[in-house]
Protein backbone atom coordinates (compact mmCIF):
# COMPACT_ATOMS: atom_id res chain seq x y z
CA UNK A 1 0.00 0.00 0.00
CA UNK A 2 2.71 2.11 0.57
CA UNK A 3 4.30 1.74 -2.73
CA UNK A 4 1.60 3.71 -4.51
CA UNK A 5 2.72 7.07 -2.36
CA UNK A 6 6.36 6.33 -2.51
CA UNK A 7 6.42 5.78 -6.41
CA UNK A 8 4.11 9.27 -6.81
CA UNK A 9 6.60 11.07 -4.49
CA UNK A 10 9.74 9.84 -6.54
CA UNK A 11 8.10 10.92 -9.91
CA UNK A 12 7.11 14.49 -8.25
CA UNK A 13 10.80 14.82 -6.71
CA UNK A 14 12.55 13.68 -10.42
CA UNK A 15 9.53 16.53 -12.06
CA UNK A 16 11.55 19.23 -9.94
CA UNK A 17 14.64 17.46 -10.07
CA UNK A 18 15.61 17.58 -13.80
CA UNK A 19 13.76 21.40 -14.90
CA UNK A 20 16.85 22.47 -11.60
CA UNK A 21 19.59 19.75 -12.97
CA UNK A 22 19.07 21.43 -16.15
CA UNK A 23 18.87 24.86 -15.54
CA UNK A 24 21.88 24.88 -12.81
CA UNK A 25 24.17 22.57 -15.75
CA UNK A 26 26.60 20.97 -13.20
CA UNK A 27 28.67 20.05 -16.18
CA UNK A 28 28.69 23.13 -18.06
CA UNK A 29 29.43 25.18 -14.61
CA UNK A 30 32.31 23.14 -13.82
CA UNK A 31 33.88 23.82 -17.59
CA UNK A 32 33.43 27.13 -16.84
CA UNK A 33 35.01 26.53 -13.58
CA UNK A 34 37.74 24.91 -15.05
CA UNK A 35 38.24 27.72 -17.98
CA UNK A 36 38.33 30.84 -15.75
CA UNK A 37 40.13 29.48 -12.65
CA UNK A 38 43.25 27.98 -15.03
CA UNK A 39 46.13 29.08 -13.08
CA UNK A 40 44.56 29.05 -9.54
CA UNK A 41 46.02 27.26 -6.40
CA UNK A 42 44.02 23.95 -5.46
CA UNK A 43 43.33 25.35 -2.46
CA UNK A 44 42.10 28.78 -3.63
CA UNK A 45 39.78 26.85 -6.78
CA UNK A 46 38.10 24.68 -3.70
CA UNK A 47 37.73 27.73 -1.62
CA UNK A 48 35.84 29.62 -4.77
CA UNK A 49 33.57 26.27 -5.36
CA UNK A 50 32.98 26.54 -1.71
CA UNK A 51 31.82 30.56 -1.77
CA UNK A 52 29.90 29.47 -5.68
CA UNK A 53 28.37 27.00 -4.17
CA UNK A 54 27.33 28.79 -0.54
CA UNK A 55 26.44 31.99 -2.36
CA UNK A 56 24.24 30.05 -4.90
CA UNK A 57 22.47 28.06 -2.49
CA UNK A 58 21.42 30.74 -0.20
CA UNK A 59 20.37 33.34 -3.02
CA UNK A 60 18.10 30.52 -4.83
CA UNK A 61 16.27 29.33 -0.85
CA UNK A 62 15.67 33.26 -0.33
CA UNK A 63 13.94 33.09 -3.95
CA UNK A 64 12.38 29.83 -3.40
CA UNK A 65 10.78 30.87 -0.14
CA UNK A 66 10.59 34.63 -0.94
CA UNK A 67 11.24 35.56 -4.69
CA UNK A 68 7.83 36.58 -5.72
CA UNK A 69 7.11 38.60 -2.78
CA UNK A 70 10.52 40.44 -3.67
CA UNK A 71 10.00 40.88 -7.50
CA UNK A 72 6.51 41.99 -6.91
CA UNK A 73 7.85 44.70 -3.92
CA UNK A 74 10.60 45.94 -6.53
CA UNK A 75 8.31 46.03 -9.37
CA UNK A 76 10.32 44.02 -11.40
CA UNK A 77 10.17 40.95 -13.64
CA UNK A 78 11.71 37.66 -13.85
CA UNK A 79 12.92 39.26 -17.78
CA UNK A 80 14.46 42.36 -15.83
CA UNK A 81 16.27 40.05 -13.61
CA UNK A 82 17.48 38.00 -16.79
CA UNK A 83 18.97 40.96 -18.82
CA UNK A 84 20.82 41.91 -15.65
CA UNK A 85 22.32 38.56 -14.91
CA UNK A 86 22.87 38.34 -19.25
CA UNK A 87 25.06 41.69 -18.73
CA UNK A 88 27.22 40.95 -15.92
CA UNK A 89 28.02 37.70 -17.71
CA UNK A 90 28.91 39.32 -21.06
CA UNK A 91 31.15 41.65 -19.56
CA UNK A 92 33.01 39.21 -17.51
CA UNK A 93 32.97 36.71 -21.08
CA UNK A 94 34.41 39.66 -22.98
CA UNK A 95 37.06 40.70 -20.52
CA UNK A 96 38.56 37.39 -21.10
CA UNK A 97 38.43 36.85 -24.38
CA UNK A 98 40.06 40.25 -25.13
CA UNK A 99 42.93 40.00 -22.36
CA UNK A 100 46.50 38.47 -23.66
CA UNK A 101 47.28 34.89 -22.65
CA UNK A 102 50.54 36.31 -21.88
CA UNK A 103 49.49 38.36 -18.98
CA UNK A 104 46.87 36.16 -17.04
CA UNK A 105 44.25 38.31 -15.06
CA UNK A 106 44.19 37.81 -11.36
CA UNK A 107 40.75 35.98 -10.22
CA UNK A 108 39.00 38.51 -7.52
CA UNK A 109 38.61 37.56 -4.53
CA UNK A 110 35.02 37.57 -4.55
CA UNK A 111 34.51 35.37 -7.81
CA UNK A 112 32.82 32.51 -6.33
CA UNK A 113 30.07 35.22 -5.32
CA UNK A 114 29.88 36.63 -9.06
CA UNK A 115 29.71 35.26 -11.68
CA UNK A 116 30.15 31.48 -10.16
CA UNK A 117 27.09 31.87 -7.37
CA UNK A 118 25.49 34.10 -9.35
CA UNK A 119 24.65 34.41 -12.19
CA UNK A 120 25.65 30.91 -13.11
CA UNK A 121 24.30 28.78 -10.01
CA UNK A 122 21.35 30.74 -8.96
CA UNK A 123 20.61 32.26 -12.13
CA UNK A 124 17.39 33.44 -13.73
CA UNK A 125 16.70 30.11 -15.02
CA UNK A 126 17.26 28.67 -11.72
CA UNK A 127 14.83 31.05 -10.00
CA UNK A 128 12.16 31.22 -12.37
CA UNK A 129 12.33 27.27 -12.41
CA UNK A 130 12.27 27.15 -8.26
CA UNK A 131 9.00 29.97 -8.15
CA UNK A 132 7.06 27.36 -10.89
CA UNK A 133 7.93 24.01 -9.11
CA UNK A 134 7.10 25.55 -5.59
CA UNK A 135 3.39 26.38 -7.30
CA UNK A 136 3.36 23.05 -9.10
CA UNK A 137 4.53 20.29 -6.83
CA UNK A 138 4.95 21.97 -3.56
CA UNK A 139 7.74 23.66 -1.22
CA UNK A 140 9.05 20.19 0.34
CA UNK A 141 9.71 18.42 -3.34
CA UNK A 142 11.20 21.62 -4.76
CA UNK A 143 13.63 22.39 -1.98
CA UNK A 144 14.83 18.26 -1.68
CA UNK A 145 15.55 18.57 -5.72
CA UNK A 146 17.52 22.25 -5.17
CA UNK A 147 19.65 20.57 -2.43
CA UNK A 148 20.65 17.05 -4.15
CA UNK A 149 21.16 19.30 -7.66
CA UNK A 150 23.33 21.71 -4.89
CA UNK A 151 25.23 18.19 -4.31
CA UNK A 152 26.16 17.97 -7.60
CA UNK A 153 27.24 21.11 -8.15
CA UNK A 154 29.57 20.26 -4.75
CA UNK A 155 31.15 16.77 -7.09
CA UNK A 156 31.25 18.79 -10.54
CA UNK A 157 33.23 21.40 -8.95
CA UNK A 158 35.58 19.48 -6.59
CA UNK A 159 36.49 17.25 -9.79
CA UNK A 160 36.98 20.00 -12.41
CA UNK A 161 40.92 19.36 -11.19
CA UNK A 162 40.65 16.63 -12.28
CA UNK A 163 39.50 17.19 -15.45
CA UNK A 164 42.52 20.24 -15.51
CA UNK A 165 45.23 17.92 -14.63
CA UNK A 166 44.10 15.52 -17.31
CA UNK A 167 44.07 18.44 -20.31
CA UNK A 168 47.03 20.28 -19.20
CA UNK A 169 48.08 23.82 -19.76
CA UNK A 170 47.70 24.17 -23.37
CA UNK A 171 44.19 22.42 -23.93
CA UNK A 172 43.31 24.80 -20.70
CA UNK A 173 43.85 27.89 -22.38
CA UNK A 174 42.15 26.91 -25.46
CA UNK A 175 39.39 25.52 -23.59
CA UNK A 176 39.52 28.86 -21.43
CA UNK A 177 38.64 31.12 -25.05
CA UNK A 178 36.14 28.57 -26.22
CA UNK A 179 34.16 28.73 -22.55
CA UNK A 180 34.25 32.28 -22.94
CA UNK A 181 32.55 32.49 -26.04
CA UNK A 182 30.34 30.49 -24.80
CA UNK A 183 29.79 32.46 -21.82
CA UNK A 184 29.05 35.25 -24.27
CA UNK A 185 26.75 33.71 -26.03
CA UNK A 186 24.76 32.76 -23.00
CA UNK A 187 24.95 36.06 -21.61
CA UNK A 188 23.14 37.32 -24.80
CA UNK A 189 20.71 34.35 -25.02
CA UNK A 190 19.52 35.49 -20.94
CA UNK A 191 19.46 39.15 -22.28
CA UNK A 192 16.95 38.06 -25.89
CA UNK A 193 14.98 36.01 -23.55
CA UNK A 194 14.53 38.70 -20.53
CA UNK A 195 13.93 41.38 -23.22
CA UNK A 196 11.11 38.78 -25.02
CA UNK A 197 9.85 38.45 -21.64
Amino acid sequence: MNTVPMTDLLQRFMLAFIPLFVAIDPIGLAAIFLGLGQGVPPERRQKIANQATWTGGAVALGFLFLGQSVFTALGISVGDFQIAGGLILFIIAAKDLIQSAAEPEKLPDDFGIVPLGMPLIAGPALITALLLLAQIQGLPITLAALVVNLGIVVLALHYSEWLGRKIGPMGMRAISKIISMLLAAIAINMIRRGWAG
